[in-house]
C-alpha cells in the first residue's frame, strides 16, 4: 500500500530542454555547480555518487559570506526518471544530527524536446515544512528551476 506523504512542497513545471540535459545537471557536478540555488548566491565544491547510500554533498555560499554544506545520500536513483536523496543520513548510513527533508526529483518526457519537472520536498514534520517555506522554497527553488532551464537548453 502506497501512502501519498504529509508536509510537502512542491515545485512542478514544463521545461524547454531534453530530459538528459536536466538529468545531466542534476548529476554532473560542474553542471550542478552553475544552478543549483539562486543568485546571487553560489555552489562549490559538490560531490555526487549516484547510486544508492551514494554521497550527495555541495557547498552553497552566500553573497556576505555564508556557507552552508548540504550533506546527505541518494536513497534512489533511476536514471534519467527520478533521483530521491536526504539529509538524515550521512555517507555509510550515519543518522545526521537534524533531518530535515527527504528530496525527490521527477524528469517526465513532455514530447518536442520538453520536460515535465517535478521537485518536492517531503518533511518529517509540519514545522520543519513550515520553516523550509519561510526559509523561501518556492521563490528560491523556482529561481534554481529558472537557472537550471537555461543551463539545461545551452547542453
Amino acid at each position: 500500500m502506497t501512502t501519498e506523504p504529509k508536509h510537502v512542497l512542491t515545485l512542478k513545471r514544463v521545461i524547454d530542454a531534453p530530459v538528459a540535459a536536466l538529468w545531466r545537471c542534476w548529476t554532473e557536478p560542474d553542471l550542478l555547480n552553475q544552478w543549483f540555488c539562486p543568485k546571487p548566491w553560489y555552489v562549490t565544491d559538490s560531490r555526487v555518487d549516484l547510486r544508492p547510500g551514494g554521497e550527495s554533498f555541495n557547498v552553497m555560499n552566500g553573497p556576505n559570506g555564508e556557507r552552508f554544506e548540504n550533506r546527505g545520500v541518494y536513497l534512489d536513483v533511476v536514471p534519467q526518471e527520478r533521483l530521491v536523496f536526504t539529509d538524515a543520513f550521512l555517507p555509510g548510513w550515519i543518522p545526521s544530527d537534524r533531518p530535515f527533508m527527504v528530496g525527490e526529483v521527477l524528469f517526465e518526457d513532455a514530447g518536442d524536446g520538453r520536460t515535465t519537472y517535478t521537485a518536492r520536498a517531503m518533511h518529517w514534520s509540519e514545522e520543519t515544512m513550515k520553516e523550509h517555506e519561510a526559509m523561501g522554497f518556492h521563490e528560491g527553488w523556482g529561481k534554481a528551476a529558472d537557472q537550471l532551464a537555461e543551463l539545461a537548453k545551452t547542453l
